[in-house]
């Protein structure tokens, strides 16, 4: 007898995590259905046995498989791997050094096909050793259809494009099929941002859960939010893909201030976190922050530094300042 195909496709891309391998597949076991099908993309690990370890404990977990890339591709290209398979009418992700609590992906589809809208976002957990803290969406509405759009603005506040964790979330097939959903491939952070932002133009109807399942681990030495190598550098082309995307938007005007807002924050956060960076990567840092900042008109930066802080803006305008002064 031929399967159904399946209500949910989980992805999960693998990269250097072996020792969470155990609690993430235990996790999903514990959210087990024979209509959910699990797909892990193991992304060529470099320093530990994660493609073993996912061998050897996904066997009882029903409807998965495990895909090994040729080639390490970084967690985008991981994303659209197991996008590219998944047969779900509603994709979801999890990171491979994540963990679910049990029943959440029932919840999770639940809120979706009794809110009939094109993706849910939710709350999560964060856990730091063994803090654990409540992260809540930044939209007040929950549990009614929203207009995406409604939820970019304003520029001066938190709002659903600055929290654009994929894996709090599930998303409609349709999406996929009208050109959204895909990572922008070979993207090594910050890969949620243009995806985000795609989202919230194009997508239709959207809503948010008040679901805690989701504990995202904080402080893992082989994540990318704690490495201060080349690849950070990423983010400059994430927020340089939004500023193009934008540019065909009816709203351009007023959404690529929100962008630019949001460069600027995450280009002071990074400039700040000098101790974390090999040198060579921070001068490198620098060289493409003035970059960027210099391509913004003196008006534009002077209205997303509105009310950031006197440290970031001293930074960002020194930054900026010392690129002309070089081309001077």
């Amino acid at each position: 007898m031929t399967r159904r195909p399946p209500k949910l496709s989980v992805i999960v891309p693998c990269f250097n995590i072996e020792a969470y391998v155990p609690e993430t597949v235990t996790s999903l076991r514990n959210n087990a259905r024979d209509d959910f099908e699990f797909i892990f993309v193991e992304d060529r690990s470099t320093k530990d046995d994660t493609y073993e370890a996912l061998l050897a404990l996904t066997g009882p977990l029903e409807h998965s498989r495990v895909i090994r890339h040729e080639t390490n591709g970084g967690l985008a290209t991981a994303r659209n791997t197991g996008i590219d398979v998944a047969e779900g009418r509603w994709l979801t992700f999890l990171d491979g050094d994540d963990w679910l609590a049990p029943g959440h992906l029932t919840q999770l589809v639940e809120a979706a096909e009794r809110l009939d809208v094109d993706f849910v976002r939710t709350d999560h957990v964060q856990v730091t050793g063994l803090e654990r803290r409540i992260h809540r969406a930044p939209e007040g509405r929950r549990n009614t259809l929203l207009d995406p759009r409604s939820s970019i603005l304003p520029v001066d506040e938190t709002t659903m494009v600055d929290y654009p964790y994929a894996w709090a979330g599930v998303y409609h097939r349709r999406l996929l099929d009208r050109g959204m959903l895909r990572f922008h491939d070979g993207l090594r952070t910050a890969e949620d941002r243009p995806w985000i932002w795609e989202l919230h133009r194009r997508a239709e109807s959207y809503a948010v859960a008040s679901l805690h399942g989701v504990f995202y681990r904080r402080g893992v030495t082989t994540s990318l939010t704690q490495i201060g190598d080349v690849r950070q550098l990423d983010f400059f082309r994430s927020f340089d893909l939004v500023l193009d995307e934008l540019a065909s938007d009816p709203e351009e005007d007023r959404l690529r201030k929100k962008a630019l807002r949001n460069y600027c924050v995450v280009i002071a956060h990074q400039l700040l976190a000098r101790d974390r960076f090999e040198r060579s990567v921070h001068a490198r840092l620098r060289e493409m922050a003035a970059e960027a900042l210099g391509r913004m008109t003196e008006r534009e930066l002077g209205e997303a530094l509105v009310g950031m802080g006197e440290e970031r803006v001293r930074t960002l305008r020194r930054i900026r300042g010392g690129m002309k002064g070089v081309a001077a």
